[in-house]
């Protein structure tokens, strides 16, 4: 099979000749130590390296200091927080103790049209061969930006006295993300197979809030995010960590095709327990435990690990760390036994 058949023939659950499998995305500080594990010196030659079936379409989002989609709206009160490691959702939003609606558009809304490179993003995606499965990381993680918008406690402060303040935030946010996707959508027409949103709704015991409060505030934006990318013919990825059990059923009743990722230490995200809850109705990324496994385990009981995820899903699996972002903490030789025990 080839690697995008192996990808579509996972998440339909057919018959495969291994199930497909994702790296993720190693954040920079990681990069130094893969490329001399693996003797390469590029993140592309490592994906080619392990044989890795999904290679990621990052947008060219260019507003410095926020050059990177996931932290296109800054709401920090103090201070820049112009990069992932600068952005927190316990710092004061710019609309803290705001409680009038009409006071929405006093934030600067940047304009994705100024700030995404139409051409850039044609040519990272044609720069992948159309073997690989070309996945667009979107985030448009309005709950998130929701939350920083308020900064976290005052948010969900907001959502319980104030809900209509709340609800026009959280539709502001995602209406910044339609147009975002849509400039991007449309300059890779023909070149993206499926593409990666979410928010991280859950700790690693639970939700972070109700369900349902996810489906009267969050929700309905989710779904016109799931349409506008399968207006495209794009399959869709949702990402969140931690236990998010009691809505995987949600997430996919809205068209999501597949759950990222399973985070296989937090409650009751257990592969057994959702592939017996959700036989057929979608697919899931992850699995292999990047807690505790991949930083302190051994190559063997990684193999081991992941010989047991496949016997539970010979397929409807993407076989990926339980997280997307590979850290420094996490052993070379342990990322390599992940993709040496898929082909055994």
């Amino acid at each position: 099979m080839t690697h995008k058949e192996r990808f579509f023939a996972t998440i339909n659950h057919e018959v495969v000749d291994r199930p497909a499998s994702w790296l993720g995305l190693p954040v920079p500080a990681a990069l130094p130590g893969l490329f001399k594990y693996f003797n390469v010196s590029t993140i592309e030659e490592l994906k080619l390296k392990i044989d890795d079936d999904i290679f990621p379409v990052i947008v060219p989002y260019n507003n410095p200091p926020y050059n990177d989609i996931g932290c296109a709206l800054n709401f920090r009160k103090d201070g820049d927080g112009g990069s992932q490691d600068e952005r927190t959702l316990t710092a004061p939003g710019f609309f803290e103790n705001i409680t009038d609606v009409s006071r929405i558009e006093d934030f600067k809304w940047p304009d994705p049209h100024a700030h995404i490179d139409v051409e850039e993003s044609l040519r990272r995606a044609k720069a992948i061969s159309p073997e690989y499965v070309r996945m667009g990381i979107m985030w448009s993680a309005h709950f998130q930006d929701a939350c920083a918008a308020f900064g976290m406690e005052n948010a969900l402060i907001t959502m319980m006295a104030y809900p209509e303040m709340f609800q026009a935030v959280v539709d502001r946010i995602v209406d910044f993300y339609l147009k975002t996707n849509e400039v991007f959508y449309e300059a890779t027409k023909g070149y993206l197979d499926a593409v990666l949103i979410g928010n991280d709704f859950g700790s690693q015991l639970s939700l972070m809030v109700s369900p349902d409060d996810l489906r009267q505030f969050i929700f309905p934006g989710t779904k016109k995010l799931v349409d506008q990318a399968k207006s495209y013919g794009l399959k869709v990825v949702h990402h969140s960590c931690g236990s998010i059990f009691p809505v995987i059923g949600d997430l996919f009743d809205l068209g999501v095709d597949v759950i990222h990722p399973i985070q296989a230490l937090a409650t009751d995200m257990n592969p057994e327990k959702l592939k017996e809850t959700f036989p057929d109705k979608g697919a899931f990324f992850g699995g292999v435990d990047a807690q505790q496994l991949l930083v302190n385990g051994t190559p063997e009981q990684v193999k081991e690990a992941v010989h047991h995820l496949k016997s539970i899903f010979p397929t409807g699996l993407i076989l990926s760390p339980s997280h997307e972002a590979v850290l420094p903490d996490i052993k070379p030789e342990n990322l390599e036994a992940i993709f040496l025990a898929n082909k055994e």
